[in-house]
């Protein structure tokens, strides 16, 4: 079996080249596809009773795929959503493949005809004003804590951030002065600025002094670095007490990426323009945007409310319909 046909070589340069050098993926997606291809390779190896490194590229048949793909869903209790996303790491790799190895090109057409599932689109949650103000005013701030809470929360409503953006932010990222802004790093290492609030500036300022330009934002109880698991359990507690005062919040799913939606929805119905909405969130394509303008149920009723034709619909109705003699005279 020469190189080209063993599977593993080529996994190692799809990992390398492909997904960190060629298409510089953040490393949040190089571990997605990192995980799908440590699921994958020992189903294939019990399948094929071959091992790992003996395996082959068109050992990755269809029909394994198809029953790689049913074990993601039945054995692992993963969404259509997961089952999609493994998928489309394995077409990836199938069109990294192909277009390199002439020999298997054949056999890249195959994977790649395999389908996604349709799933259905996920309701997009976001809150109103009066909500987000339930939520910021839950924290003490006259407690280390609780001054933190209301930062972050304030922080996340202010730019649109990431969840995984806050919890990387570094004292280095902040810049205060007459237009204070701060420097996010989004997905694929992708650079952006956003002017922060005077309130924001002034609760996050005194958050890091004394802290040095490489030191965390936002730190937990114990002075590290607050991560992704960490914020997402700070974002549901506060909700949980905000409730109490705020039924409302009760019926809605909310995570620290609703408040990125809270933030996009609420500079839309500000009047901004929806292409600076699309730089402020960092959107690669202004139709992921767009779906902030077709979800505001609020915009759409001011709409409405400009094109009501009732009035006029009922004064076209009062009006009598001469007799059809008359209607033929005037002809």
């Amino acid at each position: 079996m020469n190189d080209k046909a063993i599977l593993g070589p080529w996994i190692r340069r799809f990992l390398m080249e492909h997904v960190v050098n060629e298409r510089n993926f953040s490393r949040n997606s190089q571990l997605s596809y990192r995980d799908t291809l440590t699921l994958l390779l020992p189903f294939l190896s019990s399948a094929r009773k071959t091992p790992v490194d003996r395996l082959a590229v068109e050992d990755v048949s269809p029909s394994i795929i198809h029953r790689f793909l049913e074990h993601v869903e039945k054995d692992r209790g993963c969404s259509y959503a997961t089952r999609n996303q493994r998928l489309g790491t394995i077409h990836s790799l199938a069109k990294f493949i192909g277009m390199r190895s002439p020999q298997h090109i054949a056999w890249c057409t195959e994977v790649r005809a395999i389908p996604f599932k349709k799933t259905a689109k996920p309701v997009m949650t976001y809150l109103d004003k009066s909500e987000i103000d339930a939520i910021l005013n839950v924290p003490d701030q006259r407690t280390e804590q609780g001054a933190r809470d209301h930062a972050l929360l304030l922080f996340l409503y202010n730019t649109g951030a990431r969840v995984n953006e806050a919890a990387h932010l570094a004292v280095s990222d902040l810049s205060f002065g007459n237009t204070s802004s701060v420097r996010l790093v989004g997905k694929g290492n992708k650079t952006r600025y956003c002017p922060l609030w005077s309130a924001t500036a002034a609760v996050i300022k005194r958050l890091v002094v004394n802290r040095a330009a490489h030191d965390a934002v936002f730190l937990n109880n114990r002075h590290q670095p607050l991560t992704r698991f960490g914020i997402y359990t700070l974002v549901h507690r506060i909700v949980a007490q905000a409730s109490t005062t705020t039924p409302s919040l009760k019926a809605k799913r909310i995570s620290p990426h609703s408040i990125r939606h809270t933030a996009a929805v609420h500079l839309l119905r500000a009047g901004v323009d929806i292409n600076t909405i699309r730089a402020w969130l960092g959107h690669v394509s202004l139709d992921t945007t767009n779906v902030y303008a077709e979800i505001d149920l609020e915009m759409k009723a001011k709409a409405l409310a400009s094109c009501d034709i009732s009035d006029e619909v009922t004064q076209k109705r009062k009006r009598k319909q001469a007799d059809l003699m008359t209607f033929l005279q005037r002809l």
